[in-house]
């Protein structure tokens, strides 16, 4: 049988309200008793129900999400996947929020989260660009005690509570190797497009593409990182250029958002109809290009594990309990018409 707080009143020889203010780190609990608790608990191997507890005191979890706001299919994506893993989670006494800020504008970003009620706030996943304000704004939610998870795109400069999300470098990597197996018998470059390099997950997407590029696959060469900030018209030049001086244009690599801009621009380029491309994320816009055979392959990632991992990691942070990392490990996912479900 599992040692109960019984046991361990009567192994340390104190009230169960002695007990329960040192298991709850309620400070109003002489020294000398709190360590005898404290080795009842490490003797009878004791683990904590924090459900139960959290039941028992009828705690509730404030937990906000922090998206960039405007028009992205997949944030549109992993909105839906939050709100499902909280409307599943109901047992879990959570209450979850999701907040949309300009994530372009640091200044914008700062003064959102600036705005949040720290003061009855437990956690907060952050999809938005590393910038030096918004590491001072993570420290200033840190100081008051709640907890910050990296989501998607990580923060590494931060000292957020933890990240969730793939391993972008390895998934720049896994594009790389996909373009290179697609044109294994060509000669030629890449165009590689993205909605913003100030986001960390292009970043490390794009170093991961030029090492196995440089390495494995020397005769195609990646062209600079066009960055179009959801403006088709840029896309479309950048396109229209791309196609008049490289005659040797192969493929497009599109490194994250943006996906329906790119697609668009493809449609109107008769050179699209010849160019292998390859996407990041698995949204509406991409799986229907998978159909027609306007996109070869998607790198994706599950929306829904990514939420729930999101809401389990800042739960063991609230109750102090171990995170389970494998779990916790959001894989990269090759998504191909043949394998669309």
């Amino acid at each position: 049988m599992k040692p109960t707080v019984h046991d361990i009143a009567r192994e340390a020889g104190v009230s169960l309200s002695t007990v329960d203010r040192v298991l709850n780190g309620r400070a109003d609990v002489r020294p000398k008793n709190a360590e005898r608790v404290k080795d009842a608990v490490r003797r009878l191997g004791y683990v904590r129900d924090t459900n139960a507890a959290n039941l028992a005191r009828k705690r509730r979890y404030k937990f906000v999400f922090v998206l960039p706001e405007g028009p992205n299919h997949f944030v549109d994506t992993v909105a839906g996947a939050v709100r499902e893993a909280t409307a599943a989670q109901v047992t879990d006494r959570a209450d979850v929020e999701i907040v949309y800020v300009n994530a372009a504008d640091p200044h914008a970003v700062v003064k959102r989260l600036k705005s949040l009620d720290l003061g009855a706030l437990d956690g907060v996943a952050l999809m938005v660009p590393e910038t030096p304000q918004v590491r001072d704004a993570i420290a200033h939610i840190k100081s008051a005690g709640a907890y910050v998870v990296a989501f998607v795109s990580d923060l590494p400069n931060s000292k957020c509570d933890h990240f969730v999300g793939i391993d972008n470098f390895s998934a720049g990597q896994t594009a790389g190797a996909l373009l290179g197996r697609f044109l294994r018998k060509e000669t030629g470059c890449i165009l590689v497009t993205s909605n913003s390099m100030v986001a960390r997950d292009s970043i490390e997407r794009r170093y991961g593409l030029d090492e196995v590029l440089l390495r494995d696959f020397p005769r195609l060469r990646a062209l600079p990182t066009i960055e179009f900030h959801d403006d088709p018209q840029r896309i479309r030049d950048t396109l229209a250029r791309a196609t008049a001086a490289h005659a040797d244009l192969k493929a497009v690599y599109s490194m994250g958002s943006g996906n329906a801009i790119m697609l668009e621009a493809l449609r109107e380029s008769a050179a699209g109809l010849d160019l292998v491309v390859v996407a990041h994320d698995l949204t509406p816009v991409t799986r229907q290009a998978l159909v027609d055979r306007e996109i070869d392959a998607v790198i994706a990632q599950n929306v829904g594990h990514l939420a729930r991992s999101a809401l389990r990691v800042l739960r063991a942070k609230c109750d102090d309990a171990g995170i389970y990392e494998s779990q916790e490990q959001i894989r990269i996912e090759i998504v191909m018409r043949e394998n669309l479900y």
